[in-house]
């Protein structure tokens, strides 16, 4: 009777193991895709500063396209609202279109184009977009890993009964989904 306690006692030390490894997993693979949420909005928030110089050099040369202006302001102001990834991917997405509009207002004015300030805001610009490419993949990535961890037998169980839920992909839509027609010098 003893050997069927040990096998018994031992048969339990290794399901709690198990279920602990499992939910260890679950909370790195979770804690990855936050990290790597935040990476994103590092990269906004560095976007999101940059726009009202972008602007105020613009408007130094094109002071009559105030519609452009309003329309930039107004996706700026939504960035800063957007709560989640929907909102702020949808949020992404009207100021990637605005400042495109105005890229192709700052091409009708050679002067603008020819401006070190200007060039130098495009550059940092561009720069920041690339990063915000390579976080919006991260990101996905870490959500990827994370949803098949808890749709998986058997993190499944334990991920259901401890509260792990689905996570959202930051999806590119509607003017990103365009061909990009800035010109960079």
């Amino acid at each position: 009777m003893l050997g069927v306690e040990w096998f018994l006692l031992g048969l339990i030390l290794v399901v709690l193991a198990l279920l602990v490894l499992v939910y260890n997993g679950l909370v790195k693979a979770r804690n990855m895709v936050e990290n790597s949420w935040s990476q994103i909005d590092v990269q906004l928030k560095k976007r999101f500063d940059l726009v009202p110089n972008l602007v105020e050099t613009v408007k130094g040369y094109a002071k009559h396209e105030r519609e452009v202006f309003q329309k930039v302001s107004e996706a700026r102001s939504a960035m800063m609202r957007a709560q989640g990834v929907a909102d702020k991917a949808k949020a992404n997405d009207m100021l990637t279109g605005a400042l495109k509009t105005l890229f192709a207002i700052a091409e009708a004015y050679p002067k603008l184009e020819a401006s070190a300030n200007f060039k130098e805001l495009q550059e940092e610009l561009s720069d920041i977009e690339g990063k915000i490419a390579y976080a919006r993949q991260f990101y996905n990535d870490a959500v990827l890993e994370y949803n098949n961890s808890i749709q998986t037998v058997p993190n499944n169980v334990i991920a259901g009964s401890m509260g792990f839920g689905k996570k959202e992909f930051f999806a590119i839509e509607g003017e990103e989904k365009k061909p990009v027609k800035v010109k960079f010098d």
